[in-house]
C-alpha cells in the first residue's frame, strides 16, 4: 500500500460521485427531447451546433472567476441564463424554451447523479487506517447537503465543507487553510483529490500539498493544461491498493 498522509481533502462532484461528467453526451441526449420545438427535427447536424454552441457559452460563463463564484450557489439559475445566451447567439430567441430546456437538463443529471462504485470501500478503508478524511466542495447549502445525504457520506468525513454554508468555495486559499485547522494537519501532511486541475491540483500543490487529478474516464491531461499532478487516478481504489 502507498505511504498515506496524515489527512486527504475529497473533491464531491465528478470526484466521489458522477454528476457532470461527459457534458457533450449529456447535451445531445437532452437536446433530443426538445427536436421539435428546437425546429431541428431529424436535423443532427442542426443538433450538434446547438449542443456546441450550449457548450462554448457555458465554458465562456464559468470561465469568468467573478462571475462563477456568484452562480455556483444557484446552478439551475445560472443555466437557465447560459441557455437564453446561447439561444440569443444562434437567433433563436425564446426565453420561456431555454428555461425549459435548463431546467429539463438540470433535473436528468440530478436523476442521473451515481456514486463512483469504489467510492465507500475507499473512504472507509483509508479511515480504518488512521487517515483524516475531509470533503471540499463548492456550490448551493441545501442542493450539495443533498447529495451527502442521498449517498450516505456524512459519517465518512471528519469535516464536511460546503461553499454555500462556509460563505467561500474553491480555490480561495482560505478554503482549504480552514478544511486543514478543521483536521488538525499542515498541508505538507496532506493530499488533495479531485477532477478539476485549477482548483484542486495546482491550488493545493501553491499551498504545499500534493495535488491528486481524478480522471475516471482516462481522457488524460488536456494538451494546453500547465499544471503537472502529483498523481493521476483512473480509480479511487488506487489511493489504497
Amino acid at each position: 500500500m502507498t505511504n498515506l498522509p496524515r489527512a486527504i481533502l475529497f473533491d464531491l462532484d465528478d470526484t466521489i460521485i458522477k454528476a457532470y461528467a461527459k457534458p457533450a453526451e449529456a447535451w445531445d441526449r437532452l437536446l433530443k427531447r426538445f427536436a421539435e420545438p428546437l425546429g431541428i427535427v431529424g436535423d443532427e447536424e442542426a443538433l450538434v451546433a446547438i449542443r456546441q454552441a450550449m457548450m462554448a457559452t457555458g465554458r465562456e460563463f464559468w470561465t469568468n472567476r467573478e462571475i462563477a463564484a456568484r452562480w455556483r450557489l444557484d446552478i439551475p439559475k445560472a443555466r437557465r441564463t447560459v441557455a437564453r445566451l446561447t439561444l440569443d447567439r444562434l437567433g433563436r430567441s425564446n426565453d420561456a424554451l431555454a428555461e425549459r430546456i435548463a431546467d429539463d437538463f438540470t433535473e436528468m443529471r440530478r436523476l442521473e447523479y451515481e456514486l463512483y462504485p469504489d467510492a465507500h470501500h475507499t473512504l472507509d478503508t483509508l479511515k480504518s487506517l488512521g487517515v483524516r478524511l475531509a470533503l471540499i466542495t463548492n456550490g448551493q447549502a441545501e442542493i450539495q447537503r443533498a447529495k451527502v445525504a442521498r449517498f450516505a457520506l456524512e459519517g465518512r468525513f471528519d469535516h464536511i465543507q460546503i461553499e454555500g454554508e462556509f460563505g467561500r468555495g474553491k480555490p480561495e486559499p482560505d478554503v482549504y487553510h480552514h478544511a486543514l485547522e478543521r483536521l488538525g494537519v499542515g498541508a505538507a501532511q496532506t493530499w488533495m483529490v479531485g477532477d478539476n486541475l485549477e482548483w484542486e491540483v495546482e491550488t493545493p500543490q501553491k499551498l504545499g500539498m500534493v495535488g491528486i487529478w481524478y480522471d475516471p474516464f482516462g481522457d488524460g491531461l488536456p494538451a494546453d493544461t500547465h499544471v503537472v499532478p502529483d498523481r493521476i487516478l483512473r480509480r479511487l481504489a488506487e489511493l489504497i491498493d
